[in-house]
């Protein structure tokens, strides 16, 4: 009497295991990467934006704020939101500043969300950090 077999062999299903496992290991560091490149390119745009905020007040006021709150606080307000307060893209952002000069810096909260740190200088001079 033949028996009718429905279902797949242990042979077929580890082939199905081994071939979706080896398609994980080529694909998951390409997204870490890509998530990589996003964040820092985001914390490029931040400090462009932040550094763009700074020379406009320093334009208005014929020195730097000594606060970068005081960017967000002004009406109107230089820059949106206020990027010294936690973790934006992955990155901290911290601030060295004084009436006729400034830093920011950009740096990666943990490595996996970048690997590159930034900065802004007085004139907007963006550049990473060596």
């Amino acid at each position: 009497m033949a028996r009718n077999k429905k279902g797949f062999t242990l042979v077929e299903i580890m082939i199905g295991v081994s071939i979706i496992s080896a398609l994980a290991a080529i694909a998951i560091p390409n997204l870490l990467r890509s998530k990589i490149s996003s964040n820092e390119a985001s914390a490029k745009a931040t400090l462009k934006t932040i550094a763009t905020g700074m020379e406009n007040y320093y334009l208005v006021n014929n020195y730097y704020p000594g606060d970068p709150v005081d960017l967000t606080t002004a009406t109107p307000p230089y820059i949106a939101k206020n990027y010294f307060n936690g973790i934006h893209y992955g990155y901290i952002f911290n601030s060295t500043l004084s009436d006729y000069a400034y830093t920011i810096t950009a740096a990666p909260s943990a490595s996996s969300q970048g690997t590159a740190i930034f900065t802004a200088t007085t004139g907007a001079v963006i550049e990473e950090v060596p």
